[in-house]
């Protein structure tokens, strides 16, 4: 019991350990504009315009208070986002860069230098200098507007969008790295996703949201037996996956959403806006996810599809270890779990037998099998 809660402890200590950083962060940048501001308080003795040091405070001050609340604001606005917004802020400055090429401001010439010398007050001098402030609010306003529609377009653009622009990066990308995976609560406890990543089946950034840490450690201090376990269990198999080399798995340290918000909305929120895959052993988040759009990778479906079918005919070899409903039934498994009910079986239990496949049923339990025992010659 000690040892688990120490373990937890551990795992829970090393993945928060990017929020510490963020306002060790903060402290330095306000000490460097509180330093900034005292120099420039200083440099100030001796000339006309003169500000005490306790101005410079304030003023360092503020301009850290206004940048540390910007940086806030954009608590989930993360990496991938800021280059996708710079792509699209280059893209628009292009545009903009390419109408000014062709002298598109000339029109204000052309629209406004006759009404201005029409003016017997306004000399030529005055009109050009007239002129030349609506150019350049022209130019300033053309340049922010096309490169604000660029950004918004870029973050409201997908991968297929950029795709189209730059192939080659696209593949370049999912041929290495993959598209990131956020895992929920779930996956993490089932523990399979270390061995699925190991066999190749799975690429791609691992991604485990803040939330979803603090939900494996509320589960491993709950005082039921049955909870605890599994929390104890799912940290385990998170710090098993983060000192595995062959993966590669971070804390998103996401915003945090209205207190109404379910966990699985943040969950889904979380994947769309990094644009990753959710991993997921939860059905109804499984449905609610694809309903949405999302690409969402369920275990129990991948465990389903690679279950071998079983079709009328085939011939097989299983041990019988029980009796079935009927009194002449024997009842056996696949290595899968696949139940497999072989009639007149009863006298061959605890014994190796062939059957034959007569027919399959399809149950909320999984696939029922219906055999007879494979004829042997006399």
């Amino acid at each position: 019991m000690r040892g688990g809660a120490i373990r937890q402890a551990a795992a829970t200590k090393k993945f928060l350990s990017s929020s510490p950083s963020v306002n060790i962060a903060r402290l330095t940048y306000l000490l460097v504009c509180e330093a900034a501001g005292v120099a420039i308080a200083l440099s100030t003795k001796g000339s006309g315009i003169e500000a005490p040091i306790w101005v410079g405070l304030l003023g360092g001050v503020g301009v850290a208070g206004v940048f540390i609340l910007v940086e806030s604001l954009m608590k989930g606005f993360t990496l991938r986002g800021f280059s996708t917004a710079t792509f699209g802020l280059g893209v628009g400055l292009l545009c903009a860069w390419l109408l000014t090429r062709v002298d598109i401001s000339g029109l204000l010439n052309l629209a406004f230098k006759s009404w201005l010398l029409s003016d017997e007050s306004a000399g030529e001098l005055q009109a050009e200098t007239v002129l030349g402030a609506l150019r350049l609010a022209f130019d300033v306003t053309l340049f922010a507007s096309l490169g604000f529609l660029g950004a918004v377009l870029a973050l409201r653009s997908n991968r297929d969008d950029f795709a189209f622009i730059i192939p080659y990066v696209r593949f370049r990308q999912d041929a290495t790295s993959g598209q990131p995976v956020v895992l929920d609560a779930e996956a993490v406890i089932d523990g399979r996703v270390l061995a699925v990543c190991r066999a190749g089946f799975l690429h791609g950034r691992m991604i485990v949201p803040a939330f979803v840490l603090n939900e494996l450690q509320t589960m491993a201090a709950d005082s039921g037996h049955i909870s605890r376990q599994r929390g104890q269990r799912g940290l385990e198999y998170l710090q098993k996956m983060q000192d595995s080399p062959d993966l590669q798995v971070s804390i998103h340290d996401s915003h945090d959403g209205p207190t109404t918000e379910s966990v699985q909305q943040r969950l889904m929120e979380t994947a769309r806006l990094l644009g990753a895959r959710l991993l997921t052993a939860n059905e109804n988040l499984t449905r609610i996810a694809k309903l949405q759009g999302l690409d969402v990778l369920n275990i129990f479906e991948l465990d389903d599809a690679l279950r071998p079918t079983v079709t009328v005919g085939d011939r097989l070899r299983l041990a019988l270890v029980r009796g079935g409903k009927e009194e002449h039934q024997g009842v056996g498994y696949l290595p899968d779990g696949t139940m497999i009910v072989v009639n007149h079986g009863v006298a061959e239990i605890g014994r190796s037998v062939e059957v034959i496949v007569l027919s399959t049923l399809q149950t909320n339990a999984g696939t029922m099998v219906f055999a007879d025992l494979y004829p042997t010659k006399s």
